[in-house]
């Protein structure tokens, strides 16, 4: 396996765009990752896409003809991959780029990930994003995403003793880093009160607590480390990619206040990396809900099970303190259009370690990492990177 570095990254602005299709998309974040990388059309050996539901959001199949098609690679008849892994697709889009080029296989590869979810009405994309639960043992009986987490939330609650305040302040975190961020669906800033007493969905969860529907399009360009300063002066070394799974009905985890594809997928990773928790500067995780992202950075390691909530609420979360998580605002207030969710953590790790963050920069960062889940918590993919 030779090194692999991401030498060019895009991403649209993430929010409701009416005004674009799904291959408008694909093309605007297309093109800004090649002229980022420096690359032609000619160069790119391969093409992996993160889609979730095309065909229930837009009635759109054969994404990955469609994205070289529209990408002006046809005529090159490049290969291209659609990748699904329901909320995780943009994450193993990524792994899947990344050990093409790894193997040695392929040089140039785009790894991309998009989804256009507004063109239908809430009812059916709350549907279709059903899908990525167990549907006869979950969806059948009436449990929606929402109502799964919920569910973690109360368990986790009673059992470490979080607080519904503690949750709010993820929301309140990723809100005031998403203000910052230019492509981010909301820059509103919101306060602990605001949550608490925003509509509830599913108890403790309230809309607030909630990632929102979302279109948008994010990709990055992948080379062998070895040539990557070729095309790029600040090129970002992949130094781990791993992927784990776990049942994909909650009743049938060992324990749902953990999720274990996340604990198996982290562990891997940071022995590719050999790396520790305590390297990471800055990470984005998986908050499509306020108690996922306290999830994830307690099954990622960066703090004990149980202290995700406290850790939060002490400000060690935020830029500035042990760990920066969510800079961009994370799924929560920068959005969740979700086959692209995985790509744009990753493009967000990229300006970070490039320095090239704004507002939100994390100074010093050396060491990122991304963390992308799959519906319930069935797949889980952890990538770390460094400068």
């Amino acid at each position: 396996m030779r090194p692999v570095s991401i030498i060019g990254v895009g991403c649209t602005r993430f929010g409701e765009r009416w005004d674009s299709s799904l291959r408008d998309l694909v093309v605007e974040t297309g093109i800004a990752a090649i002229e980022d990388a420096g690359v032609t059309g000619e160069a790119i050996d391969a093409l992996y896409v993160g889609n979730m539901s095309g065909g229930r959001f837009v009635e759109q199949e054969h994404i990955g003809a469609l994205i070289a098609d529209y990408a002006g690679l046809s005529r090159l008849h490049i290969p291209s991959t659609r990748v699904e892994a329901a909320c995780a697709s943009g994450g193993l889009a990524l792994r899947e780029a990344f050990l093409a080029v790894a193997s040695g296989y392929a040089d140039i590869v785009i790894a991309a990930g998009v989804e256009k979810m507004t063109d239908v009405s809430s009812g059916v994309a709350a549907d279709a994003l059903a899908a990525a639960a167990d549907r006869e043992w979950e969806c059948f009986f009436g449990a929606t995403f929402p109502a799964l987490y919920a569910m973690i939330a109360r368990l986790h609650m009673r059992r470490y003793g979080t607080t519904r305040e503690q949750l709010a302040q993820v929301a309140v975190k990723n809100h005031h880093h998403g203000h910052m961020n230019p492509i981010a669906q909301y820059h509103t800033e919101i306060k602990v009160e605001d949550v608490i007493s925003s509509p509830l969905v599913a108890d403790p969860l309230r809309v607030l607590d909630c990632s929102p529907i979302t279109d948008g399009a994010a990709a990055v360009v992948l080379a062998p480390s070895d040539i990557a300063s070729r095309y790029c002066d600040t090129p970002i070394r992949i130094l781990a990619s791993a992927q784990a799974s776990d049942s994909l009905a909650l009743h049938d985890r060992r324990d749902i206040t953990t999720l274990d594809a996340t604990v198996y997928a982290a562990k891997k990773a940071f022995a590719q990396a050999r790396l520790t928790p305590q390297d990471i500067d800055v990470a984005e995780v998986h908050d499509c809900f306020t108690i996922g992202e306290i999830l994830a950075i307690e099954d990622l390691g960066f703090f004990p099970k149980g202290e995700g909530g406290k850790a939060t609420e002490e400000g060690r979360t935020s830029i500035g303190g042990d760990v920066a998580v969510n800079t961009s605002g994370g799924l929560k207030a920068c959005g969740h259009p979700v086959g692209a969710t995985g790509i744009k953590q990753a493009y967000e790790i990229v300006l970070q370690l490039r320095g090239e963050a704004g507002k939100r920069q994390v100074v010093d960062a050396e060491v990122g990492l991304t963390h992308n889940v799959g519906g319930s918590g069935g797949t889980a993919l952890v990538h770390i990177l460094s400068r």
